[in-house]
């Protein structure tokens, strides 16, 4: 592959692009009108204009996007994570049309893009899975029968799912119904498909990520975990590697459970396997993404590869360079997703113009994004604006550096995620390691930081005061010089 289409937008196309050009390959920009002065377009060598704003009329037209990488003499099209990454019908596509699709094969990407089939899937490779039921359902008289086999709390899950819709939690018989509806009505609007599926609700869970990487060749590892807890809507905002509770013995099992998931569907390219961890350290499948995770820099930093490097190489039908004995983790990294959102205001999105964006600078700071000062955020996407990594020796700096990161990203016209990033990492609960995917629900409230920020404006003023006071007592002329004063200029 000389040249490459980035079918994305944002930190993520700019990611890319950022590799390839390191490795000698051309890039290909796709954009949406609205996205014309992006930055990824104007870092690309090439740029494809696809569409009005909306996804469904730019980044989601597959047609379009196959006809950017033919116009353009590309080889090869990058997914990237969201929009077509997990569409097994694009990857097919991409195929039928000659071109290399930059990531797993098609079959791989349909078996695990649905929860079921994933279990079904794995089934007999001895992997722990939840209890619950296999097969999707939207009969509510069967859903209360399994909730009564399994026992409450349950977990009701779209089985097309994913980002936290169609799911819900439930405590009693009673208010089964009324959620399985709401479930069922939630999915059919997220995915087109309201099938459920209900298992065991772990109580006090951690979510584990296991990173893999495979190629043509029947060679798979994997490069350890990534810790995922600290969630807001089921959605991941701070992400670390590697994780403060495993040990270990059970990070080897878990990377192992993950290979073993990865040869089931026979994956080639990097992907992530999920896994539930409960208090007792007993850990279970969840799912396989077959995509670049948002989260991918805190792997890249602890075990010194870059996936997408890899995820390249192995398009291009190179065999991996190392074996699992060459892995290592090294340091520790920390990741903050910046979202426009306001945490005052339940992380409602925060739509505006980037008036003020500084990035933070310095050894072990790294900023992902793909906005630039004066940049409006756009309505029609995703409102992650960046991501923030930080990289330490061990965790306690790696956090200590993330805390004075976010001090130094000055961000003004849209309200942030950043103060909500500062308050995880200054609580005791994150700092200490004994925190679960809870942390929100527990520890968070918009009270919390309207109180740190009126502290801070007390603060502010006090010495707003100190210093005009200062400066009073230095600019204060004694009578004989005002006298003289005006005596010379009479």
């Amino acid at each position: 592959m000389k040249k490459i289409v980035i079918a994305n937008r944002g930190e993520i196309a700019l990611r890319i692009m950022k590799t390839a050009q390191k490795m000698g390959i051309k890039t290909v920009a796709v954009y949406s009108d609205v996205d014309r002065n992006s930055p990824h377009v104007k870092f690309a060598d090439e740029a494809v204009l696809l569409g009005a704003a909306p996804s469904s009329e730019s980044y989601l037209v597959m047609e379009k996007i196959i006809d950017a990488a033919k116009t353009t003499g590309a080889q090869g099209i990058h997914p990237g994570y969201g929009f077509l990454s997990e569409n097994a019908v694009f990857a097919q596509m991409v195929k039928d049309n000659g071109l290399i699709f930059i990531g797993p094969k098609p079959h791989a990407i349909k078996v695990m893009g649905n929860k079921l089939a994933a279990k079904e899937a794995v089934k007999d490779y001895n992997i722990p899975m939840v209890p619950g039921i296999e097969e999707a359902i939207t009969d509510i008289d069967l859903a209360k029968k399994i909730a009564k086999q399994i026992g409450f709390p349950i977990l009701i899950k779209a089985s097309a799912g994913g980002g936290g819709k169609g799911m819900r939690v439930v405590e009693t018989l009673e208010e089964l119904p009324e959620q399985m509806e709401r479930a069922i009505s939630e999915a059919i609007a997220a995915f087109g498909d309201g099938a459920v599926f209900i298992e065991k609700y772990v109580t006090s869970p951690r979510h584990i990520e296991i990173q893999v990487l495979a190629d043509n060749h029947g060679n798979v590892v994997h490069l350890f975990e990534r810790e995922c807890s600290v969630q807001r809507r089921h959605q991941k905002v701070v992400e670390e590697a590697p994780s403060i509770v495993l040990t270990p013995e059970i990070r080897k099992q878990m990377g192992e459970a993950a290979i073993k998931v990865a040869k089931a569907c026979d994956y080639v390219g990097a992907g992530t396997v999920e896994f539930l961890l409960d208090g007792d350290k007993n850990f279970y499948f969840l799912e396989m993404n077959t995509r670049l995770q948002v989260e991918h820099p805190v792997t890249e930093l602890i075990s010194g590869l870059d996936l997408v490097e890899q995820q390249i190489k192995v398009a291009r039908n190179q065999e991996l360079e190392f074996t699992q004995e060459d892995l290592s983790i090294n340091g520790h990294a920390l990741e903050i997703r910046v979202y426009a959102e306001d945490p005052l205001d339940n992380f409602m999105p925060s739509i505006g113009t980037l008036e003020t964006y500084i990035r933070p600078t310095g050894e072990g700071v790294r900023v992902d994004d793909g906005f630039e000062q004066g940049m409006p955020v756009p309505i029609y996407y995703d409102p992650m604006l960046s991501k923030l990594i930080t990289y330490g020796k061990n965790r306690d700096e790696a956090i200590q550096l993330m805390i004075k990161a976010i001090e130094g990203y000055k961000i003004e016209g849209v309200s942030t995620t950043l103060p909500f990033g500062k308050f995880v990492c200054e609580h005791e609960a994150f700092q200490s390691g004994n925190f679960d995917t809870h942390f929100v629900k527990k520890y968070y409230n918009p009270e919390s930081l309207e109180k740190e920020f009126s502290e801070e404006r007390e603060v502010a003023a006090e010495v707003g005061l100190w210093l005009y006071l200062e400066n009073q007592k230095k600019i204060k002329t004694s009578k004989v010089l005002a006298s003289n004063w005006k005596k010379n200029r009479i």
